[in-house]
């Protein structure tokens, strides 16, 4: 088309920028004296009219002048264009610093002239005048020029609602999450009776707190105000992913909002939560298992750390379990246990191999507190996990759950980020801020988290940001710390009220329909509290004490034969036939061949090779994780081959003919309290799996101390959630320092109550069998309950721990074993001596080495269970003693470490009146070992003087 053409259908379209600006000046000076500007402007007024503005006018497109033969483009746009996309990158990437998320305005404010025009040299004209295409790729068709893209870029990244998504790499999920942004989809919003739903939401929320705060006075609640529409979040949450077919939704929080979410997500009855506070608990009141099973144990646990359970249908055929996990005031760690509940829940078992994994059956959701977020370093660990490949289970959805104060920290104080979501960007998650005051744009981002988990199978990150309008607890006075603050949050309207007004001021409701809404609410709240009033006098909930002591030490494990473990021995020993099994390992694996034969012995990770070999045939799952589980820290267990030239892997018992179910081993990220709580939510939630955790070093559970205390060892008696974890914690003291000698045993015994849980520091690989066959044989009962082993680390090799096949086909677990060779004169033996573990088999050589000496006076008990302590066992040896004089716990760690003041009660109860009880070890220390090889060396072999020595002086006795 000819410029002459162009120029008759719009006399404008050559006019453009800084030009149409000149324009529009002389079209002024025209208006005022027409014989002002030249009569080729004059002309062109007269017949035209106005120039046009830049808002709502079509930009000219792109001239292209000819000049000296070649195609040349005006120097100006090209700058403008550049510009422009600078701005809309920045827009993308940054339109969250302007966004109006925060109901107080409380935020510490930014700088936020990288999306301001006048920062890149642009004017609203310049944008105006460039085509809305090359400004914002796809705009919509109503987007006319690059200002109308800009502007509805700002409205869409700079609202009540803010995004981050530009350090996700992968090119797909931005592409999906910008279009999301910027694309309308009438789908997205809520109806009219959609948002009288949420109205009322709203107002169950905001009146189930009222209501406990003004019937139950200075009780602790930690209420949800402020951030009301959490429960509404969640609940659309749940909502949208159970009706994408998920069969589990797993969900953890902290205790604020708590209560609420219990009562309008999990359908906990009100007239239970007010019993509650009421102190009038009564069994009765308590739902069905078929509905909310609400979790107790037998000491029980304050009313805002329960989780629950609940069952709903959204269809004909859908049927979603949700689960909010019970949860200690640490704040963050039920995160990993929540995601091992949904691992459990995705992966099929059945089978030989690892276990087959669908994600699409189970999703969780995690409540933060905006002090914890960036504060615990659980969450980083945990969300380490979410991507590899043992611990994957198709994302988490995420929401911090902000108030602005940690307590009665503000977040100056609590962390070096802007956004307390900030730690989650190196994880690639997307984040959405989003102001709870706006009640709309938090159900468009719970739908928008839920879609991308369900297409992408990624964590998914929601920052409500909103307020807290009491203190940490309805009994604190914030105005104290926080006078300014709460200022504001006193005079705010709640959510609920800013939401009526908005939908009055669109004619979606009347006042009248919003207060009866809301008195609807509250006769609901009434009801429940009356009947709660009328059930007072009935009987209570009994508190039980603790497990029945239903797993006998000693008890036997249907037997295995000795032909059976020939066979699944051989069938271990066999590999794909160009598989090259690393030489030396080869010869190391081939020995086991002729290992298992009369009169032949096998190690420690033999026994254990078999013992999970001969558990997979009678059809019980097993996962064991950990740091360098595959080959183990001391490479004795080699489960995982490596091709020597391929590098290509090959796990024997994943192709065991003899197996019937799966068998999933993974080596572990290096992290400890994530890792074990995800193995202790994975086994919880699949209770027929054999689970096991392998520290690297023993000592290294300090890392993951909460939750031992919290979950593993006192699980059962806050919640009655029962678990069968085995945690693998190498212990024992070669001189090797003080951080690779003690698992700190002494930790385990103090915690050691009401049958929680089960200790042991093994002294024979036979036994070692048998144990682990035994746990396995209760994961599904009653007397299901973790099992804590001190496991060896130079015994893995000493010929004095391995086993005959014998040993491992008949028999069951010793709780003791009394050292061969002594006692053979009972009525001669005046001292008896007790040890564990490797001190056991370092007084076993010891005697062997003085085998001239007369011990007719001595007698050896090596203690294999320490707890439950096997009382009944040591006091019938005691009992066929008659002369004891002296009975002496012997042991390796420093006296107020290892066992000795959990044994010397007990000895001193079961002692004869003329014995005495003392001790023979270490002295008291800060640290637990030496750090001299010398040092450590001198000291044992001191020890064992003194054991082995009639009638010693006790130089490091410091017992009675």
């Amino acid at each position: 088309m000819s410029s002459g053409n162009l120029h008759k259908q719009d006399p404008w379209a050559s006019y453009y920028g800084p030009n149409l600006g000149y324009v529009q000046e002389q079209y002024e000076l025209f208006k005022q004296n027409p014989e002002s500007v030249v009569a080729e402007y004059r002309e062109l007024f007269e017949q035209y009219g106005e120039p046009p503005q830049y808002a709502g006018q079509t930009a000219a497109p792109i001239v292209i002048a000819q000049a000296s033969g070649g195609a040349a483009i005006d120097a100006k746009v090209l700058q403008n264009l550049v510009a422009a996309g600078k701005l809309v990158w920045n827009i993308r990437a940054f339109g969250h610093l302007a966004a109006d998320i925060d109901p107080l305005g409380i935020s510490p404010k930014v700088s936020t002239n990288m999306l301001e025009l006048e920062t890149y040299g642009l004017t609203q004209a310049d944008l105006a005048a460039l085509p809305a295409e090359l400004v914002w790729t796809k705009a919509p068709a109503d987007v006319k020029n690059g200002w109308d893209a800009i502007e509805k870029l700002r409205k869409a990244y700079t609202g009540t609602i803010a995004y981050e998504f530009s350090h996700v790499h992968n090119e797909e999920e931005r592409a999906w999450l910008k279009q999301r942004v910027e694309k309308e989809n009438p789908g997205t919003k809520l109806n009219t009776e959609e948002r009288k739903k949420l109205l009322t939401k709203l107002f169950e929320a905001e009146q189930f707190e009222d209501f406990l705060q003004r019937t139950f006075v200075g009780q602790k609640r930690f209420s949800v105000e402020g951030n009301d529409v959490l429960v509404a979040l969640i609940d659309e949450m749940v909502h949208e992913l159970s009706n994408d077919g998920v069969k589990h939704i797993l969900m953890g929080m902290a205790h604020r909002g708590r209560l609420n979410i219990l009562a309008h997500v999990l359908g906990k009855p009100y007239s239970k939560i007010f019993s509650e506070f009421h102190n009038a608990t009564n069994k009765k009141m308590s739902p069905s298992e078929g509905s909310i099973g609400i979790n107790y144990g037998w000491t029980g646990d304050v009313k805002y750390h329960l989780g629950a359970n609940r069952s709903i249908g959204t269809g004909e055929t859908v049927k979603t379990r949700i689960t909010l996990a019970n949860n200690p005031s640490h704040l963050e760690y039920v995160n990993p246990v929540v995601d091992g509940f949904t691992r459990a829940a995705q992966d099929d078992r059945t089978a030989p191999g690892y276990p087959k994994q669908n994600p699409d059956l189970a999703a969780a959701i995690i409540m933060h507190g905006d002090a914890a977020f960036p504060g615990e370093g659980i969450v980083a660990e945990t969300m380490n996990l979410s991507q590899l490949n043992g611990y994957a289970h198709g994302g988490t959805l995420h929401i911090i759950v902000n108030n602005k104060i940690g307590f009665t920290t503000e977040s100056h104080d609590s962390r070096s980020t802007h956004y307390a979501s900030d730690v989650a960007k190196g994880y690639e998650i997307p984040i959405v801020h989003v102001n709870a005051d706006d009640p709309d744009a938090v159900i468009a981002a719970a739908r928008m988290a839920s879609e991308y988990r369900t297409k992408f199978k990624k964590d998914f990150l929601i920052d409500l940001i909103g307020y807290r309008k009491y203190g940490h607890n309805e009994t604190d006075d914030p105005e104290t710390t926080q006078p300014t603050i709460y200022k504001k949050v006193k005079a705010h309207p709640t959510v609920s009220r800013i939401f009526t007004d908005k939908l009055i001021a669109e004619g979606a409701i009347t006042e009248q329909e919003a207060e009866g809404l809301k008195q609807e609410v509250i006769g609901r709240l009434k009801a429940a509290y009356e009947e709660m009033k009328s059930r007072e006098g009935q009987e209570p909930v009994h508190q039980t004490q603790g497990l029945p002591n239903d797993l006998a030490t000693g008890e036997a494990v249907a037997p295995i034969s000795v032909e059976t473990l020939r066979e699944i021995n051989a069938n271990l020993l066999k590999w794909p036939e160009n598989f090259k099994v690393y030489p030396k390992l080869q010869r190391i694996l081939e020995r086991r061949a002729t290992a298992v034969n009369d009169g032949e012995k096998m190690d420690w990770g033999h026994a254990e090779t078999l013992a999970f070999a001969s558990i997979l045939a009678e059809g019980k799952p097993i996962r064991i994780s950990g740091q360098d589980v595959e080959r183990a820290t001391f490479a004795h267990r080699n489960l995982v081959l490596h091709d020597a030239e391929t590098g290509d892997t090959f796990c024997p018992l994943h192709h065991l003919p003899e197996a019937k179910a799966s068998f999933a081993i993974h080596n572990s990220p290096l992290s400890e309290a994530a890792v074990l709580g995800f193995e202790y939510g994975y086994n919880v939630h699949a209770p027929e799996t054999m689970v096991i955790w392998e520290a690297q070093y023993g000592d290294f559970t300090n890392v993951a101390q909460v939750l031992i205390d919290q979950f593993i060892s006192a699980g059962r008696a806050k919640w009655q959630q029962k678990s069968s974890l085995i945690m693998m914690l190498p212990h024992g003291y070669e001189g090797q320092g003080p951080e690779h000698s003690s698992a700190r045993l002494e930790r385990f015994l103090q915690l050691s109550a009401e049958e929680n849980w089960t200790v042991v520091n093994l002294s024979s690989a036979a036994n070692y069998f048998h144990l682990l066959r035994r746990q396995a044989s209760i994961t599904e009962s009653d007397a299901a309950r973790p099992l804590i082993i001190m496991a060896p680390k130079s015994l893995i090799r000493n010929p004095r721990v391995a086993a005959e096949i014998s040993e491992l086909s008949n028999g069951s677990f010793k709780s003791v074993i009394e050292q061969k060779g002594l006692g053979s004169k009972p009525d001669r033996v005046e001292r008896l001596v007790l040890a564990t573990g490797k001190m056991a088999i370092d007084i076993e050589e010891a005697i062997e080495k003085n085998g001239d000496q007369e011990l007719d006076w001595l007698h050896v008990v090596r203690v294999e269970q320490l707890y439950p302590f096997p009382e009944k066992e040591i006091a019938a040896i005691i009992e066929h003693l008659p002369n004891l004089k002296e009975i002496v716990w012997v042991q390796e760690e420093p006296q107020n470490m290892g066992s000795w003041f959990y044994m010397e009660p007990r000895l001193r109860k079961i002692a004869p009146a003329a014995a005495s009880v003392s001790y023979i070890g270490r002295p008291e220390r800060s640290s637990t070992a030496s750090g001299f090889q010398q040092v450590h060396s001198f000291e044992q072999q001191h020890i064992l003087l003194q054991t082995l020595k009639y009638s010693p002086t006790l130089t490091y006795n410091t017992g009675r």
